[in-house]
């Protein structure tokens, strides 16, 4: 289930799925979501191009919010600048002429299969605008907002009792059997998986999805490789500065001793 076009593909496909997770994640009545429109839809089962390499989903709830949905599997060092390009882009949503007073609230979630700052693990976090002074929010139309798929175990009560908790074990179940047991404790994880039963049926789809974990697979491999050459590189200057350094103490024991350089050893 951590396949970012599954994801998409169980979102697109099953829109009481779309409108229950995204009443958990903003912790909504479900008779309070009357409408959820996807902006960006794309052709299921057809191959990714560079238009649609980025699977995040754009969607208008009852004709007035805005929320950008993302599952995101690697961690690329980049996610707070990236979710702010996102949200920047959908919260300039005026048309000419319109009033700036107008302008729609815009919700940025991603759902990360990592953690975002190691220092601070946290579930669910939200964050807008604020004075570093007194708290005072700038804006309560501009929020960013993520789960971390990677610690479940910190979910909250209020987290619990909204059942993002369930949403996450979902997203990060590895087996059927699983899902199976999270299918009996929710009926719109229920519905889910059904769903998702039925999008790996089709060829199409399967084929999509394989190509990403491919991807997953190239880009971990790469990260590897990476993360190997520089601990190479730090090894190599490690070992540079130690022999400069044994080479500047030779050269002020030299001076302080008036002793001479024999030709050709400097």
């Amino acid at each position: 289930m951590s396949n970012d076009y599954l994801f998409r593909a169980l979102m697109q496909r099953n829109r009481k799925v779309l409108k229950a997770l995204i009443c958990s994640l903003l912790h909504l009545e479900p008779a309070a979501v009357t409408n959820v429109t996807i902006l960006n839809p794309i052709e299921l089962g057809e191959d990714i191009d560079d238009k649609t390499y980025i699977l995040d989903i754009k969607v208008e709830i009852n004709w007035y919010l805005l929320l950008n949905l993302e599952l995101q599997v690697i961690n690329e060092r980049n996610w707070p600048e990236r979710s702010l390009c996102y949200l920047s882009r959908t919260f300039d949503s005026l048309d000419h002429g319109q009033d700036y007073g107008e302008v729609r609230p815009a919700i940025q979630i991603g759902l990360l299969n990592f953690t975002l700052f190691e220092d601070s693990p946290e579930f669910y976090a939200n964050y807008y605008i604020m004075n570093v002074k007194n708290h005072r929010i700038y804006s309560d139309k501009f929020r960013l907002s993520v789960v971390d798929l990677t610690q479940i175990k910190l979910a909250t009560e209020e987290d619990r009792a909204y059942q993002i908790d369930q949403w996450a074990a979902l997203f990060t179940a590895a087996t059927w059997k699983e899902l199976e047991m999270l299918a009996k404790a929710n009926p719109n994880i229920q519905e889910a998986v059904f769903t998702v039963a039925k999008l790996t049926q089709e060829e199409k789809i399967r084929q999509q999805c394989e190509a990403r974990e491919d991807y997953y697979h190239r880009v971990v491999a790469r990260e590897r490789l990476l993360e190997n050459t520089k601990r190479q590189l730090d090894r190599a200057v490690a070992q540079l500065d130690q022999t400069t350094a044994e080479r500047d103490k030779l050269l002020k024991f030299i001076q302080e001793h008036g002793l001479s350089i024999p030709e050709g050893e400097n």
